[in-house]
């Protein structure tokens, strides 16, 4: 489960923030998700209750957002929302698009 990785990474990022900005308590912790990036958002919820318990986090709420897939088709450019990464081109079949959005990870903001 990488979840747990991404997941530490995250408090780890939040921690030291809030360590540099004297904050004592954080009420929730805003992440951006891209759909295809591989990450489970329950296993994310699962990863953020273990690796917050007996920190300032420990009461926070982990906020997901899903970023929705953008591709660029690199044949005829059309833009559309795939369902997943490799689904072609619905203009021209093209296999392999630019995948604009959908692969983010972060976190993007907190509340104290």
């Amino acid at each position: 489960m990488h979840e747990f990785s991404i997941i530490q990474h995250i408090v780890g990022i939040v921690l030291e923030t809030a360590t540099n900005h004297n904050v004592e308590h954080v009420t929730r912790v805003e992440v951006e998700v891209g759909k295809a990036s591989g990450v489970m958002r329950e296993a994310m919820d699962v990863a953020w209750q273990a690796a917050t318990m007996d920190t300032v986090l420990s009461e926070a709420a982990l906020e997901i957002i899903e970023i929705p897939i953008l591709a660029e088709c690199r044949s005829c450019k059309h833009l559309y929302d795939p369902a997943e990464i490799f689904e072609p081109c619905p203009v021209c079949s093209e296999t392999s698009p630019i995948i604009l959005t959908g692969q983010e990870l972060r976190v993007i903001a907190l509340e104290t």
